[in-house]
């Protein structure tokens, strides 16, 4: 996961971005939006550039203004990737923030949600946090998943999928090319215990559904169709 794909167009991040707000959940400061009250909660798992992403924050406003209880932890303990470090590229960083970390600090936030009532729990991960929603998916922790873009994500991981799960590739992605996707699908196909849906969208590359430029059509258009189907499958299988 150390191509250029990864780590293209970055966020410029914004603490105070969105309209929810921040408080310590399980131990990790979490951006929250939408109503505690709410039964259903989703739980976005971002991609090496943190939680404070403004398009992600945005997203989960979105999901939160639809009847979620939205959360989003911050996994690397305010250290997300940067570029501006030179003796700390990317194969150095993830070395300190594992998916396997990611899934263990993730177990704890699941069961504050839980103790707060929320009976059902969606999750939703973005490229670095694919692999983890994957891991979850694996153990039935959550009741749905939503992969977008995965990295690291292989056959065996979609083999061991036990909830319903949407995968949302791009046609350009060297992480998770069409052609592996298809596979992804074909091994779903032949769970018919567990519901799945699989899409490629055109034109597109690997991380668009939250780094995109809000100021360009282009690119707006097929992330928010992404977020469309997000959606559709957490009001499904998440409500």
């Amino acid at each position: 996961m150390s191509g250029p794909q990864c780590c293209s167009n970055p966020p410029v991040l914004n603490p105070s971005s969105g309209e929810g707000h921040v408080e310590e959940l399980a131990g990790l400061k979490t951006y929250v939006a939408g109503s505690s009250h709410s039964k259903s909660a989703i739980l976005l798992i971002s991609d090496i550039f943190g939680y404070e992403a403004p398009n992600l924050r945005k997203l989960a406003d979105k999901l939160a203004a639809a009847g979620f209880y939205v959360v989003v932890p911050d996994f690397f303990y305010a250290d997300p990737f940067e570029f501006d470090i030179p003796d700390r590229p990317l194969t150095v960083w993830i070395k300190d923030h594992g998916t396997d970390k990611g899934f263990e600090d993730a177990k704890p936030v699941i069961d504050a949600l839980k103790s707060k009532g929320l009976s059902a729990i969606g999750a939703a991960g973005f490229c670095w946090g694919a692999k983890v929603v994957v891991e979850l998916s694996k153990f039935e922790l959550i009741q749905s998943a939503v992969l977008l873009h995965p990295s690291w994500v292989n056959l065996d991981d979609i083999k061991g999928v036990k909830v319903p799960i949407a995968i949302l590739g791009a046609e350009i992605d060297d992480f998770s090319p069409p052609e592996l996707l298809k596979q992804f699908e074909e091994i779903l196909t032949a769970k018919p215990e567990v519901d799945s849906y699989v899409k490629v969208f055109p034109k597109v590359a690997h991380g668009w559904t939250v780094r995109y430029d809000v100021n360009d059509e282009a690119a707006v258009k097929p992330a928010e169709e992404a977020h469309a189907n997000m959606l559709e499958w957490f009001t499904k299988y998440a409500k």
